[in-house]
């Protein structure tokens, strides 16, 4: 049978249009920035455990569990959170110049402390993790870590969670000024990737890194497997399913991408 042009043309058989390019995106996937939270439960196998080694040090008899250490999350500030306990304790009420000095001795002593036990806890990476980065790696996709802790740590336990030569940039509190302003991490690992904000997707462990990430123009996706409604980890995610979660997050014109 013959085919008429018409019917040739509507069956895009011509050759200039079979070559015609498809739509641009007009927001491309050029690096996903993780904070470090994302990347391994740090707060209750890092953190938690660094503060009862300081309690242990100041001789009180305070060892915070897991289950508590997360209900105490609740409060924005460290300090805050061993106030609460040492009220709850029945530690220095009578005083509370004294409650706050010693809040002060606790955290400080938590800071000397926590590199060592970060890198001593035997931390595991979240599920599907460093799948997910050598997959983006493999892509040309950028991978940048934003850490709130000090270099000399931060560093090594990144190299131990995903490995070496994957991830192309890790800022840290060392690379900022100490009042940096929200979002300040994520805004220095894209201008060291050479990225946009808008050309970004990034995956955090509290609401705090997405608030960190939203100040600084990146839509996110909270990785949380104690929060309702996020992501529990990376098991069978890939820089595909990146790539669709970014477009989703700007075609809807928010700053948080579903996971």
């Amino acid at each position: 049978m013959t085919i008429t042009p018409d019917k040739a043309w509507r069956a895009g058989r011509f050759w200039w249009d079979s070559s015609r390019p498809g739509p641009v995106d007009p927001h491309p996937l050029g690096a996903v920035v993780f904070d470090l939270d994302a990347l391994a439960d740090v707060e209750c196998g890092g953190h938690r455990l660094a503060f009862n080694a300081a309690f242990a040090a100041h001789g009180l008899g305070l060892t915070w569990s897991a289950a508590r250490y997360r209900k105490l999350l609740a409060l924005p500030d460290e300090r805050q959170r061993v106030a609460a306990e040492l009220r709850a304790r029945g530690v220095c009420t009578e005083c509370d110049v004294l409650l706050k000095v010693l809040v002060e001795q606790l955290c400080a002593a938590k800071a000397r402390m926590l590199g060592d036990v970060m890198l001593g806890a035997d931390l595991d990476a979240r599920t599907g993790l460093v799948e997910l980065v050598t997959d983006a790696f493999t892509a040309g996709v950028a991978v940048g870590v934003v850490g709130a802790g000090r270099r000399q740590w931060v560093q090594p336990l990144v190299r131990q969670l995903i490995g070496d030569g994957l991830v192309q940039t890790i800022v840290t509190a060392d690379d900022l000024a100490p009042a940096a302003p929200l979002g300040a991490g994520f805004r220095l690992a894209l201008a060291e990737l050479g990225v946009r904000a808008h050309d970004a997707l990034a995956f955090t462990g509290s609401g705090d890194g997405m608030r960190g990430a939203a100040a600084a123009g990146l839509p996110g996706v909270l990785v949380d497997p104690q929060t309702l409604g996020a992501r529990a980890d990376y098991d069978g995610l890939r820089v595909t399913d990146c790539r669709r979660l970014h477009t989703a997050s700007w075609a809807r014109g928010a700053r948080s991408a579903a996971a």
